[in-house]
């Protein structure tokens, strides 16, 4: 009689742990999917403001507006042959674009798009997010050595020494938010941020606000921090031997990261999912809808650098990132902390 019980209840908690990797597998799909078509449109974006800063069309041709030519350009990666240099370690290689994809999506699990709308919703969501972000240098690495060669190592020298560089100063700039929110988790920044944004200019936040936007733009390579890709002297830097779908999927890792910092910059000093007006009819649209058309205007704003402002050379770019940012943002921890100090603001839980 014993055995009969247990040979019952056996399919019935197999059914409900399948049942339980099910809605999980759907949870990550439903985020994953639309990161992959933002990264694309964000492509057609990026294309479209460099052209039309330069007073010429851009992607046009494919789908309307241009719209399909991401899409494109996927299928082309698809069908293209990938080469493996006969002199580089093939499994590094290989893994190289695989690692800096998986970090890039890994990341978007803790962005809450609502008060409930979040895939895992941690308590120490911002040190998660950091640490995803810093790890995204080890693809990189792994793909300049494991080719063995020149061009492509040095560039993925360049891109740690620039990106561990100024990882230290967005840490920085992330002491000073969470000095004033009292929480490492996501939706108590956006509740701490509900009457005034952080990166309001009267706020004493705003100049914290503009180092990091200015360290994104280096902890992703993008203009005018792109010195691991520079093309004037070191070809295409560490993607230099990649063809094909893996030379593919550094590019969608990289727009990825560009996504994520933008998400980021949206939640620590421009209220995330919140409305800017707390009245209808702006608290009628949804809180999704806000969070990605904060995100959009921080992505256009680094586009428009990419097309307005010239390449760094180096050595002033590792001197702005260890001579001015960190000093100032290490300054400005002190005084942010003095100041809720002084005046009992500091927020215990």
């Amino acid at each position: 009689m014993q055995k009969s019980i247990l040979n019952l209840q056996v399919p019935k908690v197999k059914m409900e742990y399948l049942s339980i990797i099910f809605q999980e597998v759907y949870k990550i799909l439903f985020l994953l999917v639309p990161v992959l078509v933002s990264v694309a449109m964000i492509v057609w974006l990026d294309r479209r403001v460099w052209a039309f800063v330069q007073k010429r069309q851009g992607p046009n041709v494919v789908g309307p507006f241009g719209l399909l030519q991401s899409l494109a350009d996927a299928l082309k990666y698809i069908f293209k042959e990938i080469i493996i240099p006969s002199s580089s370690n093939k499994v590094i290689f290989i893994l190289a674009p695989i690692v800096t994809m998986t970090l890039a999506l890994i990341a978007w699990a803790v962005i809450p798009f609502s008060a409930t709308q979040v895939l895992a919703d941690i308590n120490v969501g911002v040190l998660y997010l950091f640490a995803v972000s810093s790890l995204g240098v080890y693809g990189i690495i792994m793909g300049g050595w494991a080719s063995n060669s020149k061009y492509p190592f040095l560039g993925a020298i360049r891109s740690a020494a620039q990106m561990v560089s100024y990882e230290v100063s967005i840490g920085v700039i992330i002491i000073n938010v969470l000095l004033c929110v009292g929480s490492l988790n996501l939706n108590d920044i956006f509740i701490a941020q509900k009457y005034v944004w952080f990166f309001v200019p009267l706020f004493p936040l705003f100049p914290m606000f503009v180092i990091f936007f200015i360290s994104a733009l280096a902890e992703t390579n993008r203009p005018p921090f792109d010195l691991p890709e520079a093309e004037a002297e070191l070809v295409a830097g560490y993607q230099t031997d990649y063809s094909g779908m893996m030379y593919a999927m550094f590019w969608l890792g990289e727009y990825a990261n560009i996504l994520l910092m933008c998400a980021m910059g949206s939640i620590l000093f421009l209220g995330g999912w919140l409305s800017p007006i707390d009245m209808y009819p702006f608290t009628f649209v949804p809180g999704a809808i806000w969070l990605i058309l904060k995100i959009l205007l921080l992505f256009i704003l680094f586009a428009l650098v990419k097309a307005i402002v010239p390449r760094y050379r180096y050595d002033q770019l590792m001197r702005l990132g260890w001579k001015v940012f960190l000093p100032l943002s290490l300054t400005w921890v002190v005084l942010t902390a003095s100041y809720l100090f002084y005046f009992n603001l500091l927020p215990i839980n």
